[in-house]
């Protein structure tokens, strides 16, 4: 972009590969493993580095969910049908959804310590998926409450769901995205052939 400067070459790798090792700590071994010394020992940078390009633990886990949600958000906005433009509504809506699942299970320690912070607002970025599905559901049938069942969409996968559904045991990445996409159809009265 204009204006904005360029990010180093090894401000770059030091950032790809602190994001790295934070997510492996966080999804091999949880949120009390994810300390700042841990994070730059894993990495092989100082932690000062660490706590120079993201503030704090906190700054940390943020952008943790960030670059993991990055690739989502671009899927959708720019991506190919059926998660891209050019699929029906319906159609956007359960693949997001079957996404989102997928997503959040190869990230779950990094998710589940995102949804733990004590703050009063989600993350920024559970606002674009809210508003992404919301328009989706508006478009499906305008006369639903579109935002109200987008929260109770994005809650129904949240991070700790999920993770209680696979430690039960009784559930994988797959039969909880088939489950996201059949809830989608509940709302939606789509009936779509899976054969």
């Amino acid at each position: 972009m204009l204006g904005q400067p360029r990010e180093r070459a090894d401000a770059a790798e030091n950032r790809r590969r602190i994001l790295a090792a934070a997510r492996t700590l966080a999804n091999d071994r949880g949120g009390p493993a994810l300390t700042m010394q841990a994070v730059a020992s894993a990495a092989g940078v100082g932690k000062a580095t660490i706590f120079h390009r993201f503030g704090d633990r906190d700054g940390l886990i943020g952008a943790l969910l960030d670059d993991y949600m990055t690739e989502l958000q671009d899927g959708f906005l720019h991506g190919p049908p059926p998660l891209g433009p050019g699929a029906p509504a319906d159609q956007r809506l359960e693949a997001f959804m079957g996404e989102l699942v997928r997503r959040t299970v190869a990230n779950l320690g990094a998710a589940l310590i995102a949804e733990s912070l004590t703050t009063s607002d989600p993350p920024p970025v559970y606002g674009a998926l809210r508003l992404h599905v919301s328009v989706l559901i508006g478009q499906i049938d305008s006369g639903l409450p579109a935002s109200t069942l987008a929260a109770y969409l994005l809650n129904a996968v949240a991070p700790s769901v999920l993770d209680r559904s696979l430690s039960a045991g009784d559930a994988d990445v797959t039969s909880l995205a088939d489950a996201a996409r059949q809830l989608v159809r509940g709302i939606t009265g789509s009936a779509v052939d899976d054969s």
